[in-house]
């Protein structure tokens, strides 16, 4: 993997955390009842798909290790281009049940990148 592509998982593994970071002990009411807090995690969702769009175009065997890339980037392209159809449960479930699965596929890419 080259060093961009090492960055650009990198990168999204720090938009995982943030997201971990941003939405700890807070609810889903508590997320859909704040545009900042929604805006914050949705602007790291948008990195992620940026991040993994980009290292996939320079390495497709990263499908391999993540699976969910193209729904990952086809969320990024959601957020981006139809803002005005998110579904804000949708983004509660992608923080809750896929980032933590992201997260472990990031660093287990990001180890297998320097051996």
């Amino acid at each position: 993997m080259s060093p961009k592509t090492i960055k650009r998982l990198e990168d999204s593994r720090d938009a995982c955390n943030r997201i971990r970071e941003f939405l700890k002990g807070v609810s889903m009411d508590t997320l859909l009842g704040s545009a900042l807090l929604q805006s914050a995690v949705e602007r790291q969702l948008e990195i992620i798909g940026e991040a993994l769009g980009a290292a996939a175009k320079e390495d497709d065997s990263l499908v391999e290790i993540i699976p969910d890339l193209p729904r990952i980037v086809g969320l990024r392209n959601r957020l981006i281009h139809g803002y005005d159809s998110v579904d804000p449960e949708l983004v509660w479930d992608v923080t809750q049940t896929k980032i933590p699965v992201l997260k472990k596929q990031l660093e287990t890419a990001i180890r297998g990148s320097t051996h």
